[in-house]
């Protein structure tokens, strides 16, 4: 949900009011951030302080996406936007692929992003609170670390990176109030190839999957994408549901 809001935020600055590109970029970031941690105070908190659940969460957060989408349509209707301006420039030839600067960008972007996230989390001060907090949130609350401060601050960092996907995806693509939905699914998929909890094994399971579908496409109509996405997310929840990154629990070990 904040994906999608991210990006109609930024189509409001850049081409609504006027605001060069790059700037509207930070700024809806920005504003992604501050409606994550919003919906976290005023959604999750009150559910998390009850001990509602992970299924209750979980419809909670399908009843956010819904009334967001909802109310984008309301705010900017049902037309299609778009970020794109000037002239469609020609892309770089690849064998048989075409790769756009557009998509170079994002790519190029994407592995910045990262960087920069592995950084925080594997080497930071709040991302080894945030690391401590995921594994065992009442041994980090005994070891001085403040659970809910810890999961304000991933929020908006969740939130911020979400909006910024937003942003670059729009680039290439139109805006609408359902575009979130399908990157939502296949941001799944690719976390559970790569690894739940792995943020190498978030990027190595986004490629695969984009691979494979793209292979598969190749030689099939492309209305099977999607099908080819789930029909490989079956096939590692069956011979390997820990993930190609991801580590088997003790259980299963026994």
């Amino acid at each position: 949900m904040v994906y999608t809001a991210g990006a109609y935020f930024a189509y409001s600055l850049s081409i609504s009011l006027g605001i060069n590109p790059i700037l509207s970029f930070f700024l809806a970031s920005i504003f992604s951030a501050i409606l994550g941690i919003a919906i976290d105070r005023i959604v999750y908190l009150p559910l998390r302080k009850s001990n509602s659940p992970g299924l209750v969460f979980l419809i909670a957060s399908f009843g956010i996406f819904i009334f967001i989408q909802n109310l984008l349509q309301l705010l900017y209707g049902a037309q299609i936007l778009t970020l794109r301006t000037g002239p469609v420039v020609e892309g770089y030839q690849i064998f048989s692929a075409v790769i756009t600067p557009i998509q170079i960008l994002i790519l190029s972007v994407s592995l910045i992003l990262l960087v920069v996230l592995w950084i925080i989390v594997d080497k930071a001060k709040m991302g080894k609170a945030i690391r401590a907090v995921a594994d065992d949130p009442v041994g980090a609350s005994i070891s001085g670390i403040y659970p809910e401060n810890v999961i304000l601050y991933s929020f908006g960092i969740g939130s911020a990176i979400a909006g910024m996907a937003g942003i670059l995806i729009s680039l290439e693509t139109n805006i609408e109030p359902t575009m979130g939905m399908n990157a939502i699914l296949k941001g799944i998929i690719a976390s559970i190839i790569g690894g739940i909890g792995s943020i190498p094994g978030a990027l190595l399971g986004g490629f695969f999957l984009g691979i494979i579908e793209n292979l598969g496409i190749w030689k099939i109509q492309a209305g099977w994408k999607d099908t080819i996405a789930f029909a490989v997310l079956i096939i590692f929840l069956l011979l390997r549901p820990e993930g190609i990154l991801g580590k088997k629990n003790n259980r299963e070990r026994l």
